[in-house]
Order: C-alpha cells, then sequence, then structure tokens
C-alpha cells in the first residue's frame, strides 16, 4: 500500500488504536521504506508533497436521495441552457447580517495595532436578505427585510416572476429550511411536484391562511440535499458580500447606511453577469 494511501485511511482500520497517523506508525506500517527514524520519513513525505496539515470541519449530507435531488436539478439546468426563452433555473438562499462589523484580515505596517473591527454600543440588530441566482445569466433578484416572513417569501416569489415574464417555467432550487414549503407560501405557486416530500412541523396548517395570496406563479420548487450547501452556488455571492462589504466595515454606527451598502452591492448584479457565474463557479473559461 502506497504512503498516501495509508495516510488517507483511518488508523483503525489497519488496527492502530488511535484517531491520527503518527510518523513510528507510519513507519511500523510501511516497513517496506526501511527507515530508522521519524526524521527520516519526514523527509520522504516532504519530497511526495504529504504534510502535517491542520483539519476542518466536515459533513457530507445524509440525505438518502442525495443523487436522485441532484439529477433533478441538473435536468432543471440543461433545460433552462438549451432552451433559456422557456425555462429558468436560480439557485436561493436567504443571509443574516448585523451591524457589528465581522472581524477579518486587512493590510496594515508591521509592528503597528492590528486591523480593528470597530464596533458600535448598540446592540448588534439582524437583517435578512433573500436572493435567487440565475445560473445561466448570473443575474440576481434580491430583497432585504428585518425578518423573513411568509409574506415576504410569497412576495420574493412574485417578484422572482416579474423578473422572467415570459418563461413558461422557473425552477427555483432551494433548501429544506420548512418557511420554503409552508401552504401560505405554496397556495402562491402552481401545484408542485415533490418526489421527496420535505419535512414539516407538524403542528403547522394543512391549508393556507385567510391572509395567503391565491396565484399560480409558474414556479417549482426543486429541494437541495439536506446539509449540502456547497450545492448552492448562491453561498459563494454571500461570501463575497461578507468579504467585500461586511467585513471590518466602519458603519456600525449608522445602520441606515449600511444596510443601504449592501443594497447597492446586490443591486450590481440585477443584470446578467458572466464574471459573478464564473465566481460562483458555474461558468468556466
Amino acid at each position: 500500500m502506497s504512503l498516501l494511501a495509508v495516510v488517507r485511511r483511518d488508523p483503525r482500520v489497519l488496527g492502530y488504536a488511535r484517531s491520527r497517523w503518527t510518523l513510528s506508525m507510519i513507519r511500523e506500517e510501511c516497513d517496506w521504506l526501511n527507515l530508522r527514524t521519524d526524521g527520516g520519513l519526514g523527509q520522504v513525505l516532504e519530497r511526495l508533497g504529504i504534510h502535517y496539515k491542520r483539519g476542518q470541519d466536515y459533513l457530507h449530507s445524509p440525505d438518502r436521495h442525495y443523487q436522485e435531488k441532484v439529477s433533478l436539478i441538473q435536468l432543471a439546468h440543461l433545460r433552462a441552457w438549451y432552451d433559456p426563452e422557456r425555462y429558468v433555473l436560480v439557485y436561493l438562499d436567504e443571509i443574516t447580517y448585523g451591524r457589528q462589523p465581522r472581524v477579518s484580515y486587512d493590510y496594515a505596517a508591521a509592528g503597528s495595532p492590528t486591523p480593528q473591527a470597530r464596533r458600535s454600543y448598540q446592540s448588534d440588530t439582524q437583517f435578512r436578505g433573500v436572493g435567487a441566482l440565475n445560473a445561466v445569466t448570473g443575474q440576481v433578484t434580491y430583497r432585504q427585510h428585518s425578518h423573513i416572513t411568509l409574506r415576504h417569501l410569497s412576495d420574493f416569489f412574485a417578484a422572482l416572476r416579474s423578473d422572467y415574464p415570459h418563461a413558461e417555467l422557473l425552477y427555483v432550487a432551494l433548501d429544506n429550511w420548512p418557511i420554503h414549503f409552508h401552504p401560505d407560501v405554496l397556495v402562491r405557486l402552481q401545484p408542485q411536484n415533490f418526489p421527496f416530500p420535505p419535512r414539516l412541523p407538524a403542528s403547522w396548517p394543512s391549508q393556507p391562511s385567510s391572509a395567503a395570496v391565491v396565484d399560480t406563479l409558474p414556479i417549482q420548487l426543486l429541494c437541495l440535499p439536506t446539509y449540502a450547501s456547497w450545492l448552492n452556488p448562491i453561498e459563494k455571492l454571500w461570501r463575497s458580500l461578507r468579504q467585500d462589504v461586511l467585513h471590518l466595515h466602519r458603519l456600525a454606527n449608522d445602520w441606515p447606511l449600511l444596510k443601504q451598502e449592501v443594497l447597492d452591492f446586490m443591486h450590481t448584479f440585477t443584470y446578467a453577469s458572466p464574471d459573478l457565474l464564473r465566481y460562483v463557479g458555474l461558468l468556466s473559461d
């Protein structure tokens, strides 16, 4: 077994009572190397590009319908790509940001104080945004409110439809937040077909309330696999928003202006943006 194959495996699988490899364990397992010291093995690993690296949190989707859900979204993407006059695919998601700046990196002279996230004495007021990224053009529909209510989400779908008035069908790929599938939201859309129905709170009503707006917007919801944020490319747009606007911002004492800067940033993607598609990984040169 090669060195790389060894370090990629759980040591317990090979009979070691440890969760991580040590140099001595690797030498013992790879006795064919004929190395007598850990230092010698370290030099070999260095030449092979195998390093002692810090780990990172990792969670793979536990969704047993993972591949089927991905395939449905891929099919919608193909339809939108080859027949964009009839079909549109967008990826929808929400973001929360606050008054206080996020701590991050910035340039500073050696020996000088580190960059500071200048906080306000006021509480960290929160604001919520909801956006939908066109998977073919890069156009973004965005709205923001102090809270995303059922009516706000319902109205967002109407705004989405107004951005694509001639589309025969809009596919919306989104995560499994229950509010996306509340009866007051779904009643605004055409009848839905969920091959793998999302889980909703047992206490929720099965019928929309009298306050819900009834319509037949030509929108079909596509559920992303659970706990699979990497499949939603708009997450990278939120990353860009944080990098360009929210990290170390200096507007903690001007909450209205900060909210406007977020809005201005998002409005730069009101029209088609190939650069955004490249950034989020939906377009390659």
